[in-house]
């Protein structure tokens, strides 16, 4: 991209380990990462010098634990820092005497070996200085490093060992300097005492994370003015600063710039990306490298080089929408930013040049492999800006410009490819609701990029991602993602009006084909389990339930529509086998068995249960009915048995009675007869000379018998 983007290079400490000493406690020198560094690291920007003074205050940890026969210590590491570096000292507060080299350096970084003063033993720590300078040594306008009296840039870095919390950057502009943050995040500035600008962050959580470009020049030479123009319906003020003697540089830019934005917003299909307006400012470059142009887009404002072609100024117009929030990767922005940017020249009579990519095939790069501004060399720098327009040009000449338009509007609004679409583009799920466009973090890279040039112009690309996009490493993902799509789209369809869950999607989105492919083997089981669910169902006269289908599209990546379709399939083989149990014909015992029974009514609401997707119930339903017919002839033999029984025993209870009423009739005759002859066999026999009178009076009386 042609704005300056943030580089990162992460610092890592870097040990060995050797034992030196065969004693019953050896020391041995620490081979893991277990030693950790916390930096205060201060930028003293010192244009007299022509250099930024980078002084780290570090605090170096050892936290290895001591066994019973070995004791750990370290006695250097190595630490990568900014390219460039020289000068190095290193101090601490101690006795002996460290030391500060530099192991190696490249374009990218310089990596410095630090030799301890002293062994730093296990569980210690120690307090360093490192002292290195950031020198501008002239040369090439694309340099990193620019410090002067008018201009100075630098990148700013954070420093520690990895995963390790805690350091801080402090950055001081001398008096006079205004100074911006081209890139990175870091805090607002504050005023010292003396009139410089101090930029100071909190310890930082991530520090390897951390990274800012800083651009300072003198503003009070620039003359303002404002033109106003109107993109769709929105009127937006473009502000041109130039410098006060450079009076054409403002008018030629500014008509430009004004004329160019409601054509771009046109043809791109996006609105104005900014609630402000846009900030044109003449610069000796385009920041630190003799770059034509730059745009930031946290400022919403673009240095354009007072010797900058129209075509720079449009594409730098261009990167109002192409900055890094519309798509990640720099490649496609600059190349969108050029393709649309002479997209608009065209309209706007404005011509444009550029060498085409075969002219430099001795740089030639991967685009992939392009890095941020100012990591490689002028050769390969042009190479790729050439190479992202021609590969620009090739994917709108497929795509069409309503297909871009629709891929840059989903990009904008972060909506993702594979959306949740199914037989008929249906985006409703089920249960009937409503489903939205389902959206993701951050803006496409150059695999969401495909994917929705893809979703949207239904036409591959995958040739060109391998001529001009993928490294070498890249090229295996593209294989994977051909081979998941493939089977992707093969399962979208057998689902028919079924949608896959999110789940799926999101891994296809996020280019996780091992785990996308797993979770379509899963969808696809239960899809067979689906027909064969429908298939016998139907062969049973059951009416399917919806509850399959929710499962399906649940979120829990189908554990719960696995179960689902175990248990319609378990109730499926209950339901079958109680109609087999079902008699064709019965016999007295079964319809005694049967009596108060009503399989066929259990069936009926099993049936029903089933259609409703409460298979809990159904299966009740169906053990039910099954129960009442396979136990007909037992329980119709226990009934018969049982009335036997009770029959015998109330004949016998019958006999029994009759019996015994028979014995009390005869007993009560016996009993009669026996009271009205004892009396008189008494007189007879012993007659009582005391009583006799009235004996004789009472038996003369003739009373009747009891």
């Amino acid at each position: 991209m042609r704005g300056r983007l943030a580089r990162l290079l992460l610092a890592a400490v870097v040990v060995g380990g050797w034992q030196v000493s065969p004693a019953a406690v050896p020391e041995v020198r620490a081979a893991s990462p277990d030693l950790t560094i916390v930096t205060d690291a201060r930028y003293d920007v010192q244009p007299a010098q022509q250099r930024v003074r980078v002084t780290l205050d570090m605090v170096v940890a050892n936290h290895l634990a001591d066994t019973r026969t070995k004791r750990y210590y370290f006695d250097h590491a190595l630490l990568s820092v900014l390219p460039g570096a020289s000068n190095l000292e290193l101090t601490w507060s101690g006795s002996g005497t460290p030391r500060a080299s530099i192991a190696s350096r490249d374009t990218a970084h310089t990596l410095v070996r630090l030799d301890f003063a002293q062994r730093l033993y296990s569980g210690q720590s120690a307090e360093y200085r490192l002292v290195f300078d950031l020198v501008d040594k002239g040369g090439a306008a694309t340099r990193d490093v620019r410090v002067g009296g008018s201009l100075v840039s630098f990148p700013v870095w954070a420093y520690a060992t990895r995963a390790t919390p805690g350091s801080t950057v402090r950055v001081v502009f001398p008096a006079g300097y205004h100074v911006e943050v081209q890139a990175g995040d870091i805090p607002p500035p504050t005023t010292d005492e003396s009139g410089g600008v101090v930029f100071q962050t909190a310890q930082l959580s991530k520090p390897l994370t951390f990274f800012a470009y800083l651009v300072a020049d003198r503003p009070s030479t620039y003359a303002e003015r404002t033109e106003r123009t109107t993109i769709g319906a929105v009127p937006v003020d473009v502000t041109i600063r130039a410098w006060v003697d450079d009076a054409s540089w403002s008018d030629r830019v500014g008509s430009l710039v004004a004329r160019a934005l409601p054509v771009l917003s046109e043809r791109i299909g996006l609105p104005w990306p900014r609630d402000g307006g846009l900030v044109v400012r003449e610069s000796v470059s385009r920041s630190t490298g003799g770059y034509a142009g730059l745009f930031d887009p946290t400022l919403g404002q673009v240095e354009i080089a007072y010797d900058a072609g129209d075509d720079v100024v449009l594409h730098e117009a261009a990167h109002a929408w192409f900055n890094g929030t519309l798509l990640a990767d720099r490649w496609a922005n600059e190349a969108f930013a050029s393709y649309y940017g002479r997209d608009a020249g065209a309209t706007l009579k404005v011509a444009a040049a550029a060498a085409r990519p075969a002219d430099l095939e001795t740089a030639r790069i991967p685009l992939n492999a392009w890095g941020a501004v100012g990591t490689v060399d002028d050769a390969t720098e042009s190479y790729a800006y050439a190479a992202s327009i021609e590969l620009a040009r090739a994917i709108a000449e497929r795509a069409g410009p309503d297909a871009l338009r629709a891929v840059w509007a989903d990009a904008a609004a972060h909506v993702g490819a594979y959306q949740p679409t199914v037989a008929g583009g249906s985006t409703t799920a089920a249960g009937g609701g409503a489903a939205g466009p389902e959206t993701v973090d951050g803006a496409p890279d150059w695999r969401g990029l495909l994917d929705l040039l893809v979703a949207h112009s239904a036409t591959s690309y995958d040739d060109l991602w391998r001529t001009w996009v993928a490294r070498d490493r890249d090229l295996p993902l593209l294989d994977a993602r051909n081979l998941a799509r493939q089977r992707y789209d093969a399962v979208v369809a057998a689902a028919g009006d079924w949608r896959l869950p999110r789940a799926v999607r999101d891994a296809m989105r996020a280019w996780r084909f091992e785990e996308a492919t797993h979770l379509l083997a899963d969808a696809s089981a239960i899809l067979d389990r689906r027909t064969a669910i429908a298939t016998r169902a139907a062969a049973s006269g059951l009416t399917l339930p919806e509850s399959l289908h929710v499962a399906f599209e649940s979120p829990d990546r189908f554990v719960s529509a696995t179960l689902e379709a175990g248990s319609e399939l378990d109730v499926i083989d209950r339901y079958d086998a109680a109609i087999a149990a079902r008699p064709v014909a019965t016999d007295l015992v079964a319809d005694i068995g049967l009596l108060g029974a009503s399989p066929d009514a259990d069936l009926d609401q099993a049936r029903m249960l089933f259609a409703s997707g409460d298979m809990t119930g159904s299966a009740a339903a169906i053990r039910s009915a099954t129960s009442s017919w396979s136990g007909a002839a037992d329980v119709g033999r226990g009934r018969l048995a049982s009335a036997v029984i009770l029959a015998v025993a109330v004949l016998l209870a019958l006999i029994l009675l009759a019996v015994w009423l028979r014995e009390r009739r005869r007993g009560r005759r016996r009993g009669n007869a026996m009271s009205v002859v004892k009396p008189y066999a008494t007189l007879a026999a012993t007659p009582d000379p005391a009583e006799g009178a009235e004996v004789g009076a009472t038996g003369a009386r003739g009373a009747e018998p009891d």
